[in-house]
């Protein structure tokens, strides 16, 4: 039998042997748990726990200050110049609608300063909306609808006022009703829009503010911890090694302690200042901008009311109501110590509203009897204890408060924003010295095992 000729090829030898392989795996494992429970192992884990705690802690503190730092620094630049910017809409649009009711009491052609000062009102106005639209957040849809809102139904306020004017000139008494419809376009959409945008804004300062009036204590703790881990394994490692001293740890530990006195220094400097802020700024702000809106609301009533022949209806129950409502807010503050506002300035916003009101019951007076010259005289006259002079002096006097008021917040704020602003990269150095000596110091340490 011939035998075969092809060529026998020999079978290729594995790669690798699997029970090697096998037999490998336990034994790794075997060697990695001996070390871990050996004393260099522990030391091992141990430096690295310390590390990345450290590198933690000083991340952490990093990351919540520069947050805290831009969350006040666009209050400064953005919300609260636009809820000021909302404030002042609203004052201009109110003294906007008071002007032409009492450009009506005059009948036809009304004085220029009542004239002048409805046109630099609407002018005002339009520049408050275009600096609003500037500070708004884009992404703030509410806050963009209501402007447009704003915005387009001034122009139709507008025209309507003069509408009116026109036929009040000529002496058609349709006049007075294209008055009321812009009145009522403005008390009724103008400005809730306007005092509602206002409102927004104010409330995420406020939220800003109340968000840091505590320290930040997560990053606190991580250091605190930390430092309490160093000190307790250098303690063990003096027992252990019988050295007293290990000089990078000791520089770790230094570097922790400095970091976590730094970090509660200015934590707690930037919490009080903001408190405060809060105390003397913002709150006596809100207060004293609810104050103005309703002064300047009552005034309103009060021209409309006396344009309309009104002197016992229900816009003598609401301006009651408001200028009460001033009175409350005023004697608060007056009696809160911790207002920061000048008690001198709100002894003289209470006396001129207490002069207004003695001024309207004269006009109503006068307005009760018939006398309705009598009674615009009083309203709308230059006397100086007529009602517009008193209405001017509590508006001056509220004014100058919340300017006061304004000031007080805006440079807490700022004290604050400025108390953190090296925190950042000052926290972040020491924890990476901290980390460097921790490394110094287990070093040596693990080179007596080799």
């Amino acid at each position: 039998m011939t035998p075969s000729l092809e060529p026998r090829t020999a079978p290729a030898p594995p790669d690798e042997d699997p029970v090697d392989t096998a037999a490998s795996r336990p034994m790794i494992q075997s060697e990695l748990r001996d070390f871990m429970t050996s004393t260099p192992g522990r030391l091992t884990a141990v430096g690295i726990v310390l590390i990345l705690l450290t590198l933690a802690a000083g991340f952490l503190a990093a990351a919540t200050i520069e947050n805290r730092q831009a969350r006040l620094g666009n209050v400064l630049t953005e919300t609260e110049p636009l809820a000021n910017s909302a404030q002042n809409l609203y004052s201009a649009l109110s003294v906007a609608d008071a002007a032409a009711a009492t450009a009506f009491i005059w009948g036809g052609l009304e004085p220029p300063a009542v004239r002048d000062r409805y046109t630099q009102s609407i002018g005002e106005a339009s520049a408050e909306i275009v600096n609003a639209s500037a500070g708004l957040d884009t992404v703030d849809m509410a806050g963009q609808a209501a402007l447009t809102s704003i915005s387009t139904d001034l122009t139709v306020y507008t025209g309507l006022i003069e509408t009116a004017r026109a036929n009040n000139r000529v002496g058609n008494p349709v006049g007075a009703a294209y008055l009321g419809e812009a009145s009522n376009l403005m008390q009724t959409s103008l400005l809730p829009t306007a005092q509602h945008l206002h409102s927004a804004q104010e409330a995420q300062v406020t939220k800003v503010q109340n968000d840091f009036v505590r320290p930040p204590w997560w990053p606190i703790i991580a250091f605190a911890l930390a430092l309490s881990m160093l000190i307790a394994v250098q303690i063990r490692i003096a027992q252990h090694s019988r050295r007293r001293f290990n000089l990078g740890l000791i520089l770790a530990s230094i570097s922790v302690a400095a970091a976590l006195i730094w970090l509660l220094t200015v934590g707690l400097i930037s919490a009080i200042t903001t408190t405060r802020a809060l105390d003397a700024g913002a709150g006596p702000l809100h207060e004293l901008t609810e104050a103005r809106i309703m002064a300047q609301q009552a005034r309103t009533v009060e021209t409309l009311g006396l344009a309309q022949r009104d002197s016992d209806g229900d816009e003598t129950d609401i301006f009651i109501n408001k200028v009460s409502n001033v009175d409350a807010i005023l004697r608060e503050l007056q009696g809160n110590g911790r207002s920061g506002v000048d008690t001198a300035v709100l002894t003289q916003a209470i006396d001129a509203r207490d002069q207004w009101v003695a001024a309207h019951d004269r006009m109503a007076l006068r307005l009760g009897v018939g006398d309705f010259t009598g009674a615009a005289n009083i309203a709308v006259g230059s006397g100086a204890e007529d009602s517009a002079a008193e209405y001017r002096a509590l508006d001056d006097a509220l004014w100058e408060a919340i300017t006061d008021s304004r000031e007080s917040l805006r440079a807490d704020i700022s004290h604050a924003s400025r108390v953190l602003s090296a925190s950042a990269p000052g926290v972040t150095m020491l924890a990476i010295l901290g980390v460097v000596g921790i490394a110094a110091g287990f070093w040596p340490r693990l080179r007596e095992y080799q």
